[in-house]
């Protein structure tokens, strides 16, 4: 991820546009997009495109106006209109759009970047007249992140190494109820310095899409694996999860010996669609009412917000995971407007419980926000189709709102972790 600036501009164009400081970053990096050689107060187009793995096409345009000496600072000058407006430095990236309705942005390979174009042109809206061009090429794997396939047991995953001997916090990265293996969050913590076991648990190669069980001995058997790597700091090991893999996070700090650490990103505090069996016991999925599923007429999204039967119920009672038994650390995140379930009330069921007990519990709620809160940068998806259900589903949230939560809880789930792994202050980046 070396360099100083972006080769910004070609032969004939007027204006230079650059990328600080390098052209090459992780996919989580802040960047300072700059341009130069403008006309005073010359009245300017900025648009980013990138095209994803499946060749969709995704942009974002904003309009700008230069400064005084004929230049511009994304991190000081405002949007005048466009995908956004006002400062925002990162904009570009966070309000990319396909033309495609309900596209979500999401990376396969993690070993190859995202390419981001930036241009800009003359006028506001005119997009005819190109001045300058840069590209921004955004890695989700930083130099020297090992990624090591894991077909152990009955273990379908991908583990991350970051460089050096260690001793590094180790992480399990859970993703939800559609499935799959999801490597792009795992990666990107590895390149902060976690060793990350990203692992698949439905809707991959032999494991069913929707399983009658989910089998708490395979997510031990991901723990132990992850125990026994040499890099891995030896005092326990960390788990975070996404709407269905959050409450997967519950139950392995709950039932499970060495989770030190959880993190439930827009997850519940009861054991949600699919029955957990553990030794001598199996919690049941959390009810839902169907007579409660709103779908739109026109475009048939579904909003499942309301399904659930009330957590307050008590014939729900018996889905509770117990967390309040664990010793471990907890931090919940959730989206004050989440539609696919209200996660804000399951985190407040949750810290209120743990603080019945006598124990503490970091919780932060982030108004706008909706269900899928990722690694920053990445735009807001507020509807998409559900992998493993075949509908499309609304999963809610309002986008600058949406994108400064994602900042946010990025920081706080890696300081979180680093300072109940290791004791230690989160580091600073190398790249």
């Amino acid at each position: 991820m070396k360099g100083s600036s972006c080769a910004s501009s070609r032969a004939g164009m007027a204006a230079q546009v650059s990328v600080l400081p390098a052209p090459r970053c992780l996919f989580d990096d802040p960047v300072q997009i700059l341009v130069a050689g403008l006309q005073p107060q010359q009245a300017v187009t900025l648009r980013a495109s990138l095209v994803d793995e499946s060749g969709e096409l995704f942009q974002a345009h904003a309009l700008y106006r230069a400064g005084s000496r004929g230049d511009l600072d994304l991190s000081r000058s405002p949007a005048v209109g466009g995908s956004y407006l006002g400062v925002e430095p990162m904009g570009l990236l966070w309000s990319l759009q396909s033309k495609t309705p309900y596209k979500r942005l999401a990376k396969r390979n993690v070993l190859t970047p995202f390419h981001v174009d930036i241009e800009v042109y003359d006028g506001h809206g005119d997009m005819s007249h190109l001045l300058g061009k840069c590209t921004n090429e955004r890695w989700f794997l930083g130099e020297g992140v090992k990624r090591i396939p894991v077909r152990e047991g009955r273990l379908k995953a991908t583990l991350f190494l970051p460089p050096g001997d260690g001793p590094f916090p180790g992480l399990i990265d859970l993703y939800g109820s559609g499935g799959g293996l999801v490597e792009y969050r795992a990666s990107l913590l590895a390149s902060r310095g976690f060793v990350t076991l990203a692992l698949a648990y439905m809707a991959f190669e032999d494991l069913p899409a929707m399983p009658e069980v989910l089998e708490l001995s395979y997510f031990e058997e991901a723990v132990n694996f992850l125990r026994k790597q040499q890099q891995v700091k030896s005092t326990g090991i960390g788990v975070l999860g996404l709407s269905k893999g959050a409450d997967l996070a519950l139950s392995m700090a709950t039932f499970l010996p060495g989770i030190k650490a959880a993190v439930s990103i827009s997850g519940s505090s009861f054991n949600s669609f699919i029955p957990l069996q553990g030794g001598g016991f199996t919690i049941p999925a959390h009810p839902y009412d169907l007579k409660k599923m709103k779908t739109s007429d026109e475009s048939g999204i579904v909003d499942f917000s309301d399904m659930p039967v009330d957590h307050r119920d008590p014939t729900t009672w018996d889905c509770r995971i117990p967390l309040e038994r664990s010793l471990a650390k907890f931090l919940f995140l959730s989206g004050l407007d989440d539609r696919n379930w209200k996660s804000d009330l399951y985190c407040q069921d949750a810290v209120q419980r743990l603080q019945q007990h006598g124990r503490e519990a970091e919780f932060c709620s982030y108004p706008g926000a909706g269900h899928l809160l990722e690694p920053p940068y990445l735009p807001l998806c507020q509807v998409s189709i559900h992998k493993v259900l075949g509908m499309f589903v609304y999963w809610g949230g309002q986008w600058r709102e949406h994108a400064k939560a994602q900042e946010d809880a990025w920081h706080r789930i890696q300081a979180f972790f680093w300072q109940h792994l290791m004791d230690a202050d989160m580091p600073r980046s190398k790249l």
